[in-house]
Order: C-alpha cells, then structure tokens, then sequence
C-alpha cells in the first residue's frame, strides 16, 4: 500500500514536470544556430480576407543576416505584425537559413563580428 502511494507520487510529479516543461521551453528556439537582422525600410505584405471579413495581415521580410560569426546568409521569413523599421533581431535559424523565430535586440547585444 505504502509503495504503491509512492509511486503514484512520484508519477504526479513527473506528469506535473513535464507538463510545465511542455509550458515554457520554446521549442523554435531551443538548440538553434543565430543570425542578426535589421529590418529594412520596405517589406511586402499579403493580406486575406477571413469568412467573417475581417482582413488579415502578414508581412515578409528577405536580406541578409549574419551569423555570429560575420558570415553573411540570406533570409526570408514572415511576422504578423509590421516590425519597427531599422530595429534589430536575434534570428533562430534551422538548417542553415530557415528562420523558426526572432527577438528584437540591442545594438549591443550584437556580436563583434557582425557588421552592418
């Protein structure tokens, strides 16, 4: 009886862990490589309009980016929402050049090696 309370305790508290962990690691993020970006003065934007009228947005941005490292890569992704002009952003980056998703930074959380 005793042993079987325990076990029961112990799943409860893995179950409890992993559906926290499930909660808060982003998984986009987690392992990937990083490149620095800066928005350019022009994006294109595509917009769809839902069964119930409303009108969605979604803006796409390409250049180059730099690895941590300086070297330049060539990038092209998508936000719902239009980025600040001019403003930076840490890319995670999948095989290679697929950018899974981004922060705004600093200009002094750039690395060195970066130059734009």
């Amino acid at each position: 009886m005793k042993k079987g309370l325990i076990a029961i305790g112990v799943l409860a508290v893995l179950l409890i862990g992993a559906i926290v962990a499930l909660a808060t690691i982003d998984f986009n993020r987690m392992g990937k490589d990083n490149a620095y970006y800066q928005i350019p003065a022009e994006n294109s934007v595509e917009e769809t309009k839902l069964d119930s009228g409303e009108i969605m947005k979604r803006y796409f941005y390409t250049g180059t980016a730099y690895k941590e490292n300086g070297e330049p890569i060539e990038v092209e992704f998508s936000a719902a929402k239009e980025l600040k002009e001019g403003a930076f952003l840490k890319l995670y980056l999948k095989k290679g050049d697929e950018v899974t998703s981004y922060d705004e930074v600093q200009p002094s959380d750039i690395p060195e090696k970066v130059k734009f």
